[in-house]
């Protein structure tokens, strides 16, 4: 596969990653299959993806703050202890095994779906907007363990962090994406840089990647509010399933992406 090719694929397939992450999450296991497909090790793959996470949320979050759909005051308050749980997450994720990583995926995955398919709360909740949010003291906790998990794995999070903001929030799905795209983007960078310290980033996939990423970003911001929370959610459970029956071995998107790479 010649170098015209790879980039290109890291370019469209950011895009898509953009509007699967912004919308719903689950991306990452997209960037996290290319990667290693292309080449790179676990850990690699692990800290390239934060570059890409990075630019997309930040992306996403100018585009809703933008929008009016962002408190950034609420925000701030969940991302500190998201960061906290972030830098610490990571430190640990330089020793991370292929088989922890899948155990603790396949757990997260089974958990947030059931929640998902069972949750019947989102009829009854409205679009907040740019409110601010009641933040408790038990939100605290749960980020700084959202936290923990983002910077460890992070493939999954965005799925967690729209549970628990739907559950213990009472959030409509599209400012729990507002939120989750937030503590994303203000949290990401501490793992990235531990990461680029460990010398676990590939620059230039991570940056052609990112920036498909910001495209989708874009796309998706816009769409999330035109088609509303009931189209979010179905995608978002869409989303959710694709990655759930690849992580038990129904489907492979490694075999898929490794059989698309091939073509060129």
């Amino acid at each position: 596969m010649d170098e015209t090719a790879v980039i290109w694929t890291l370019v469209l397939s950011g895009v898509l990653v953009g509007i699967i992450n912004t919308l719903a999450g689950g991306g990452a296991v997209i960037s996290m299959t290319l990667f290693m497909a292309l080449g790179l090790p676990i850990g690699v793959a692990n800290g390239t993806n934060r570059i890409a996470v990075v630019l997309q949320n930040f992306t996403s979050s100018v585009a809703f703050l933008r929008k009016r759909m962002l408190n950034v005051k609420s925000g701030i308050k969940l991302s500190i202890p998201a960061v906290v749980g972030n830098i610490v997450g990571s430190i640990a994720a330089m020793r991370i095994s292929e088989t922890i990583f899948t155990v603790c995926m396949t757990v997260v995955m089974s958990l947030v779906l059931i929640y998902m398919i069972t949750d019947q709360e989102h009829k009854h909740v409205h679009i907040h907007g740019g409110r601010e949010l009641d933040v408790r003291w038990w939100h605290y906790l749960w980020f700084l363990l959202l936290g923990f998990y983002g910077g460890y794995i992070y493939i999954g999070l965005g799925y967690v962090l729209l549970a628990v903001t739907i559950w213990s929030m009472k959030l409509d799905i599209i400012t729990a994406n507002v939120v989750k795209c937030f503590i994303i983007f203000v949290a990401t960078p501490f793992s990235l840089a531990i990461f680029m310290i460990n010398g676990q980033v590939d620059y230039v996939y991570g940056l052609w990647h990112g920036l498909g990423n910001v495209i989708g970003a874009l796309l998706a911001s816009h769409f999330a509010l035109v088609l509303g929370a009931k189209f979010v959610r179905y995608f978002t459970l869409s989303i959710l399933v694709v990655c759930f029956a690849d992580i038990i071995g129904l489907i492979s998107l490694h075999d898929w992406l490794h059989s698309l790479l091939t073509m060129f």
